[in-house]
């Protein structure tokens, strides 16, 4: 295996939180491509309402290629329907992926949610459009 550089590839999975809203991103960090990139959770993630498993997203079960500098964002879920339900906060995910060379890559990302919980925020509206004539 060949030292790691600063431009190599770095696949990650982050949390965002805007304005009540949970994402999940997968992001490649580095300036190579990446592919088959696969998220492994170690519980069950439910979101959306309560009503879908997250953790068995093709997104995160078969992401053939993912460009440098490029990053994938999925809904979670609202964070107070999120945290009213009582879903786990600790989330832990085994990422892997190929560099352009063909070499296997991986890491583990923990996260508590639980730091969003109580963070004030403001619902919007979206305007709406204007029907067209």
């Amino acid at each position: 295996m060949q030292p790691r550089t600063a431009d190599d590839a770095d696949v990650i999975l982050d949390v965002v939180f805007d304005r009540g809203l949970l994402f999940l991103v997968v992001a490649n960090g580095g300036d190579r491509p990446v592919r088959s990139v696969r998220v492994k959770f170690a519980a069950p993630l439910t979101g959306v309402g309560g009503t879908k498993r997250i953790d068995r997203l093709a997104l995160f079960r078969k992401l053939e290629f993912l460009a440098p500098h490029k990053s994938i964002e999925v809904f979670l879920d609202r964070s107070a329907d999120f945290f009213a339900r009582g879903e786990p906060t600790k989330l832990t995910a085994a990422v892997s992926w190929r560099t352009a060379e063909g070499e296997r890559r991986s890491t583990t990302i923990d996260h508590d949610l639980e730091v969003y919980r109580d963070l004030g925020y403001i619902e919007r509206e979206v305007p709406h459009r204007a029907d067209p004539a």
